[in-house]
């Protein structure tokens, strides 16, 4: 599985493309299936309330799962832990090719609700293997090829779709994605995983890493891999002690700020989207497939933006804080324009633009947490800053709703209040995080 080629930076960067490839297969067999499930779960005889019951039975779910999936990784370690989340994706999916019934349809969805978590670990092992420095370009390039595969998904699927038993064969295709995404983790170079090898790691087109870096970079990652190999294989009593003292240790550490901006940027974003297309049309008198493409043009640029992170990141000397802060700031302007849009070009302009802050955006904030929270727990803490995403999925929707009772532009109004709040934290603690930038120069 190309493991004769460890310790050369060949297999190291074989290493991380492979792990694109992991995320775009991903999202593009989840992307086939999830803008289906509301018609296969209505065509059985399901009510709305039913329907959306279930819905927020799986985003709960992933609520409390993401932050013990996440530790869990760091416990027993990133191998085992994204193969069994990948293959148990899998059955979940393979179930749901066999729902013929709501109750089949809802026990589907259990094991995917708790441990479809598999895109937080692969991240967490990108950061395990690279360098601070070079870590929002990876970050970058992971969310590019992701997204391009939910770009595609929808496409595929609604194509399948339009067959006899369309849902059904769609369902079986992911599940049979998830379990080449399992072949494929598993014939990857494990040994590159080992810290004697991380520091050979070169990303094409980025510079190679000095030597204190990659130093640096091998204690770290000797601390927090010291017992993986044997973790695994311990009683289950003692990894959940070890992922609940994991979890202890991030409750208490100086994290709430870089959490809460996390979350409120996260609502703000959730906010402009939830009711985009019912806005446009009472707005401009847009019809829905206009406001589709639109939404398809966006999440193209958002993989450019993806791709671009690079050059982004050391026009800004890798200094992440004052580039979240700038994208943040940017995306709350952008917001705004589109709020006070007074024809449908001011909000093609503001859609086009706002594809890259937030992209950019959702990089550093992890860059960001990983920065201060330190990299020995970096599933920890992927998976308590999805958790964080989580309650802001659950929120969202609940403060559209009220906000619409006054206006269209009631929701992305709100939206630029928090952001703006987000932006205001991050200014009053700006000198914790230039401590933190400034130890991370001095590593490169």
């Amino acid at each position: 599985g190309g493991r004769g080629a460890a310790g050369s930076p060949a297999a190291s960067a074989r290493f991380v493309r492979c792990l694109y490839a992991v995320g775009f297969l991903d999202l593009f067999g989840v992307s086939m299936v999830v803008p289906l499930m509301n018609l296969h779960i209505k065509s059985l005889g399901a009510s709305h309330t039913v329907a959306g019951i279930i819905g927020s039975l799986y985003g709960v779910m992933q609520l409390f799962s993401s932050t013990f999936v996440g530790c869990w990784s760091d416990v027993v370690g990133r191998r085992y832990s994204l193969l069994a989340c990948i293959l148990l994706s899998a059955l979940g999916y393979f179930l749901l090719g066999n729902s013929t019934t709501v109750f089949l349809f809802a026990v589907s969805r259990v094991p995917v609700g708790i441990f479809k978590h598999t895109l937080s670990i692969s991240k967490a092992l990108l950061s395990d293997l690279v360098s601070e420095r070079d870590r929002p370009l990876v970050m970058g390039r992971f969310n590019a090829a992701s997204s391009v595969g939910f770009i595609l998904g929808p496409v595929v699927g609604g194509y399948l779709a339009e067959f006899e038993g369309g849902f059904y064969q769609t369902s079986f295709i992911c599940a049979s994605i998830f379990l080449l995404n399992g072949g494929l983790v598993w014939m990857l170079p494990w040994s590159e995983e080992n810290p004697s090898n991380r520091d050979h790691y070169q990303d094409k087109g980025a510079k190679s890493f000095s030597a204190k870096s990659n130093h640096d970079l091998h204690l770290k990652s000797a601390n927090s891999r010291a017992v993986t190999n044997s973790s695994f294989f311990q009683s289950p009593w003692i990894q959940v002690a070890a992922v609940l003292k994991k979890i202890k240790g991030i409750a208490c550490s100086n994290l709430w700020d870089v959490l809460l901006v996390r979350f409120l940027m996260s609502v703000a974003i959730l906010l402009y989207y939830s009711n985009f297309t019912l806005a446009l049309e009472e707005r401009f008198g847009v019809k829905p497939l206009f406001a589709g493409y639109l939404m398809s043009y966006s999440s193209a640029l958002g993989v450019l933006a993806g791709c671009l992170l690079g050059p982004i990141t050391r026009l800004y000397q890798h200094n992440t804080y004052r580039l979240l802060l700038h994208s943040s700031t940017f995306t709350c302007t952008l917001i705004l324009l589109y709020t006070s849009a007074l024809s449908i070009w001011m909000v093609i302009l503001s859609s086009t633009f706002l594809a890259f802050s937030t992209t950019i955006g959702r990089t550093c904030i992890i860059d960001l947490e990983l920065a201060v929270g330190g990299n020995e727990a970096s599933g920890t803490l992927l998976g308590v800053g999805q958790s964080v995403t989580s309650v802001g999925r659950i929120i969202a929707p609940l403060l559209s709703g009220v906000a619409q009772e006054f206006s269209p532009c009631g929701p992305p109004s709100l939206a630029v209040g928090l952001a703006l709040v987000a932006i205001v934290i991050m200014n009053a603690n700006k000198q914790k995080y230039r401590s933190h930038e400034s130890v991370k120069l001095k590593n490169q």
